[in-house]
């Protein structure tokens, strides 16, 4: 049982986890990170979305300005992962568990801050896939700094690493654009 382990291990330990509190509804993209299989890939989906609808509000507000499009664009994407930290420290002590799984805003913040290398007009289908795909492959891989960056305490280590799968897959994105594969 996914749930149990992810929670502290037995099912009263899920039983005793307080979903509905602030903090776990938010950090579990209001219950989404519940799901049994894969949390982190439907948090990163969830990310998709978000991604699109941040990049949309950022032009609204900056008048169509491309340069202050994207300096509103890093604001409010650097807001929510910035956000993020107390949200998942608290979050993880309810739940009792350094880094619980169901715990994936993580992955939802780290989706719209890979695509801060890629302006919103061209974030095709085909592009939000590679990033989705990309995102996925680093956050599950860890290469370096990843993994050392999990180690952070609390909240900074669950948002840091996908932070750094983020910037992966920003680079990525930016080769694979610059060379004209997508």
């Amino acid at each position: 049982m996914p749930d149990s382990a992810e929670s502290g291990g037995s099912p009263a330990a899920t039983a005793r986890v307080p979903w509905f509190a602030p903090t776990v509804f938010l950090a579990t993209a209001f219950g989404l990170g519940r799901v049994p299989f894969a949390p982190g890939t439907f948090g990163a989906l969830l990310g998709l979305p978000l991604a699109l609808a941040i990049g949309w509000l950022s032009d609204r507000v900056a008048a169509g300005e491309p340069v202050m499009t994207h300096v509103v664009e890093v604001g409010l994407v650097v807001g929510l992962c910035l956000a993020g930290i107390p949200v998942c420290s608290r979050a993880a002590t309810l739940m009792g568990r350094k880094d619980p799984g169901a715990i994936v805003l993580d992955e939802v913040a780290s989706m719209p801050l890979a695509l801060l290398a890629v302006p919103p007009f061209a974030r095709t289908p085909q592009l939000l896939a590679v990033a989705f795909v990309l995102l996925r492959i680093f956050d599950i891989g860890k290469p370096f700094p990843c993994r050392q960056l999990e180690r952070l305490p609390a909240g900074l280590g669950i948002m840091a690493d996908d932070w750094a799968a983020a910037a992966w897959t920003a680079v990525c994105l930016a080769i694979a654009r610059w060379q004209h594969w997508i």
